[in-house]
């Protein structure tokens, strides 16, 4: 098969399209010809500083297309369905072999592009909200990154949960796109200061929920922005700074919490988000949710696509195609 692979990490330029042999079908196992690849933020930053399981390596979380072969212990499968699959690694490529726990069926109404884009980021985005940070009706978010995948679900099912929706952007213009999400009040952290920004939209109380994405100095700014007994979940380092040593003194006497996610880990210790998923395809499928699809490149070109990610312009998904 055909696949965006490299052989050492680095910038987008490492990667070549090369010939690889097809993945091999477990008992367990469900192969999917892939039809539509979501590029997720851990891809870019696996290409560029992760590890290597295979060489040459295919990276990849995430990706849809039809069934063409299932394992003789899977049940809920059958070649000729469409199905969206999640992975360590694997997805740029035209053949994805997954776990049938780590797969979905797409339900009718919902395009194979659209729901290559939602396990991860939507997933990522519900157990932050809720199942982390226990976000209620009334209550204030502050989404940061809010025009990449995550940001974009997690403001809309806040909203529809009817919380108070604060994001961070680039751009006024980017800003001004997710207000038709459901965005309350947008901050440009390019040209402002978002937690004084927070403290002014709050009437310097700060927010009840931040879901952090970014990670380095951001993260001890969400930290900052909190209210009394606010929550703090912090799913990745999309900014690509190093960690820093934070500051939680102020965390204590204000009875805050800082929580980590990786939606990975649930997936293998519980059968409760993999419904989750399924309930927010369905959502989707239904059109109570959107997802947003910025541009789709070819596989032949996934240095463009990574390139074009890591420049900030994409508002949304970047898709590559097979």
């Amino acid at each position: 098969m055909k696949a965006a692979v490299y052989y050492e990490t680095g910038s987008p330029d490492v990667f070549r399209y090369e010939d690889v042999p097809d993945p091999s079908v477990g008992a367990n196992d469900v192969l999917v010809k892939v039809e539509a690849i979501s590029i997720e933020g851990g891809d870019t930053l696996n290409r560029l500083g992760g590890e290597l399981r295979t060489v040459p390596h295919v990276v990849g979380y995430q990706c849809a297309g039809t069934v063409v072969a299932v394992g003789e212990q899977v049940k809920n499968f059958v070649v000729g369905q469409r199905a969206v699959t999640v992975g360590i690694d694997g997805s740029h490529a035209a053949l994805r072999a997954t776990p049938e726990s780590f797969a979905w069926g797409i339900p009718d109404g919902l395009s194979t592009d659209e729901a290559a884009c939602v396990p991860v980021p939507w997933g990522t985005a519900d157990d932050c909200l809720f199942e982390f940070g226990h976000l209620a009706a009334g209550e204030t978010v502050l989404v940061q990154a809010g025009a990449g995948g995550v940001g974009i679900a997690a403001i809309q099912l806040a909203k529809r949960a009817g919380a108070r929706v604060l994001a961070t952007a680039s751009s006024d213009d980017k800003l001004a796109r997710l207000g038709e999400l459901g965005l309350d009040e947008g901050i440009n952290y390019a040209r402002d200061d978002f937690v004084a920004e927070s403290r002014r939209l709050t009437d310097g109380r700060g927010v009840d929920v931040v879901v952090d994405s970014v990670g380095g100095a951001t993260l001890q700014g969400s930290i900052r922005a909190l209210a009394y007994r606010g929550r703090c979940v912090t799913v990745g380092d999309a900014g690509r700074a190093p960690a820093e040593h934070l500051d939680i003194s102020t965390m204590r006497p204000n009875n805050q919490t800082l929580s980590g996610y990786f939606l990975g880990v649930e997936l293998l210790v519980s059968p409760r988000p993999h419904a989750l998923i399924a309930r927010l395809l369905d959502d989707i499928a239904r059109g109570e949710l959107r997802v947003v699809i910025d541009r789709v490149f070819p596989l032949s070109e996934a240095a463009a696509a990574h390139a074009y990610i890591e420049s900030r312009q994409s508002f949304g998904r970047v898709l590559l195609t097979p």
